[in-house]
């Protein structure tokens, strides 16, 4: 007996709670052998087990609530596909072509909030990075087609608040648009490496440390881009109190500069004091 296609869209992540409300789910159809359409039957809890496993695996490498969300409601979209597919082939083609229409027109948002990030061209990137060897860059190599790309977006801009300095600075390329700057710097914009996003730390124009680390095979270590890795691996914390000493050392030094040209002047006007006294007392 082949289930509706209200069962089946009923059986998706998203609507499976109705058949936990009452009045509601004893007006939908049921596979179970006695008839209770308020229960899931087998094929719900297999499905539902089976989503909730994909779910917990791709949401290791979530990094915020948004991403978490956005999974889930991924998953279940494709458990949908799976149903609608097994009643009616028609059924599956038309919910292909909804999603897809959907992805199209309904881009998630840009990340448009406060940052101190410069944004690289294939032109501008190796001037700026060999410019001066003092400055660590910390380069973030991204997409902006690429799902995680976008969710890291808030993560980078916030570290570039707390963190920027004269010799820490943050910087973006699209390697999407400009694959020559990708090229020389060894990060595959394909989406089967999962390289995107990638940090790389450069200071001279050489590159210090790049997470994730890639495989012999071209693929991405699995590795999190949350604040408190980047922190943590990059040694952001150790070279912003760098920064900062060496500032206040300089502005000590700026000051001591200063005093003996001080000195020097009022030693010149008590000299000039001394002889006009001493040319008075001649006269």
């Amino acid at each position: 007996m082949q289930s509706s296609p209200v069962n089946k869209s009923k059986d998706s992540a998203n609507q499976l709670g109705s058949e936990k409300c009452p009045g509601l789910c004893e007006h939908l159809p049921s596979q179970r052998e006695d008839g209770n359409s308020c229960d899931f039957d087998w094929r719900e809890l297999e499905i539902l087990m089976f989503l909730s496993a994909i779910v917990m695996m791709k949401n290791r490498r979530a990094i915020t609530l948004e991403q978490h969300i956005g999974n889930i409601f991924l998953f279940s979209k494709v458990a949908n596909v799976v149903l609608f597919f097994r009643v009616d082939l028609r059924f599956g083609l038309l919910y292909i072509t909804l999603c897809v229409v959907f992805l199209i027109t309904c881009k998630p948002p840009i990340y448009m909030g406060p940052e101190y990030i410069k944004y690289f061209n294939d032109k501008t990137i190796d001037e700026e990075l060999e410019r001066d060897s003092r400055v660590t860059w910390l380069v973030e190599f991204y997409a902006n087609w690429s799902p995680e790309c976008q969710c890291f977006a808030p993560v980078f801009a916030d570290l570039s608040l707390k963190y920027n300095c004269s010799g820490l600075k943050f910087g973006k390329i699209d390697i999407g648009r400009y694959a020559g700057v990708a090229e020389r710097y060894k990060v595959s914009p394909s989406p089967l490496s999962k390289q995107l996003p990638s940090l790389l730390q450069l200071q001279g124009g050489r590159e210090i440390m790049r997470r994730p680390q890639v495989d012999k095979k071209g693929r991405a270590v699995s590795w999190s881009f949350t604040e408190e890795n980047i922190i943590r691996e990059f040694n952001l914390n150790e070279i912003f109190e760098k920064c900062k000493k060496l500032k206040g050392r300089n502005g000590k030094i700026e000051e001591l500069g200063s005093l003996p040209q001080e000195d020097h002047d009022e030693q010149q006007a008590i000299r000039t004091l001394e002889e006009e006294s001493e040319s008075k007392k001649d006269k």
